[in-house]
């Protein structure tokens, strides 16, 4: 039997703020690996606590490959659950293994059967709808209160907020995949639980928080259960509701989107953005304005935010500029100076808004690449960063 502190240290998070979705009570340490509720065990996997209610005999099947010392069976059983969305194949136990393996993540990607959600994943740096949750991120910053961050995905944000020298970084996501991933190549400093946003969370407030949702909440049903317990986690700090499809404007994305004034009713009171009106805020180097509700009929989608700004002297870094010295590489997006689209999904529904920033060719010379390895934000390489042709990606992208 390991320690308590070995056992937290193996759960990747401290179990005095985690509880059951079940039976709401705490749950400890059982061993590596394990956590109890007292009436069931609990999978901890790659450091990440797997907390989904409703899938007991995916929960048994993972419980039983850790209790033999076998936390790799347990990650493939694990990697191959998916969300009520994903229409693909799951990809065979041997090639979930061989993710364990991967070296890049793009292989892991590739080996894990993600598809139009890989790329998403891998071109997330590049696409409008980031260049907006960065520009409300700079807007409405966390400051250095906790942050929650809700289907967090492959830990991009979380990613950004940590190089910036963040240290209380919370992700919560229902695909242990995409948490994997955060884990391994994205955001490995970050603490990650896998749990369902629609049933009881698992995690405990702690006092004032940011808590933010991007680009996800559309997804959901019963939002407002969401968002009230998003507000009750942040315990008067901020609650950030990025890139809300607009159900009156047909796009090419999928969900359960709202109107304007419907997503207003979730969160009333909060400041309104047009997410195309953060993209070009970033892209100008210009603080966004906010819109009234019934402005934004016309949106194919919007940001919310209530709370209040950090206290003073609590700034970080923004996430809307690079980080001084850190290496900076051309946008994978170009092969031998011409803009390829990673597929036709993506293609269509970030490539229009993409190409306002993204020229088709690019010709880098050696010296600008030399400073942009080097992390030596000249205007020129500060330039190109903002437009997304050079990237701060992944070591192991």
């Amino acid at each position: 039997m390991s320690s308590p502190a070995a056992a937290r240290a193996a759960a990747g998070t401290s179990v005095t703020d985690l509880v059951s979705p079940v039976n709401g009570a705490p749950l400890r340490p059982h061993g590596p690996g394990l956590l109890s509720d007292g009436e069931r065990l609990w999978p901890v996997v790659a450091g990440i606590p797997w907390l989904r209610a409703g899938r007991e005999e995916l929960r048994e099947r993972a419980v039983r490959r850790v209790g033999e010392g076998d936390p790799a069976g347990a990650a493939v059983v694990l990697l191959a659950d998916t969300d009520d969305w994903w229409d693909g194949p799951v990809p065979p136990p041997g090639a979930l293994r061989a993710a364990l393996g991967a070296a890049t993540l793009r292989e892991a990607v590739a080996l894990l059967g993600m598809g139009r959600v890989g790329d998403y994943f891998l071109h997330r740096w590049s696409d409008p709808t980031w260049l907006a949750v960065l520009a409300l991120t700079d807007r409405h910053s966390p400051g250095r209160r906790p942050v929650l961050e809700l289907a967090c995905g492959a830990g991009h944000l979380l990613r950004e907020l940590a190089l910036r020298g963040h240290r209380d970084l919370t992700g919560v996501d229902v695909v242990f995949a995409k948490l994997w991933l955060a884990r391994r190549f994205v955001a490995p400093g970050a603490r990650l639980v896998c749990a369902d946003l629609t049933a009881p969370w698992p995690l405990r407030p702690r006092g004032p928080a940011y808590v933010a949702c991007h680009d996800a909440l559309y997804f959901l049903p019963r939002k407002q259960e969401v968002v009230d317990r998003a507000l009750e986690y942040a315990g008067g700090g901020p609650v950030v509701l990025g890139h809300c499809h607009n159900a009156l404007v047909p796009g090419p994305g999928a969900g359960l989107p709202l109107d304007p004034a419907g997503w207003l009713s979730l969160l009333p009171g909060a400041v309104c953005y047009d997410d195309a009106d953060l993209t070009r805020a970033l892209l100008d180097g210009a603080a966004p304005r906010p819109r009234p509700a019934e402005d934004l009929a016309r949106c194919e989608a919007l940001a919310l935010v209530c709370g209040p700004p950090p206290p003073p002297g609590h700034a970080l870094p923004s996430p809307a500029r690079p980080v001084p010295g850190r290496p900076l590489r051309p946008n994978p997006l170009y092969r031998d100076g011409l803009l390829h689209w990673p597929g036709p999904r993506w293609r269509d529904e970030y490539g229009p808004g993409a190409a306002a920033y993204l020229p088709e060719r690019v010709d880098l010379s050696p010296g600008l690449l030399a400073d942009a390895r080097a992390g030596r934000l000249t205007p020129e390489v500060a330039g190109l960063a903002r437009r997304r042709v050079l990237l701060d990606l992944p070591e192991r992208w």
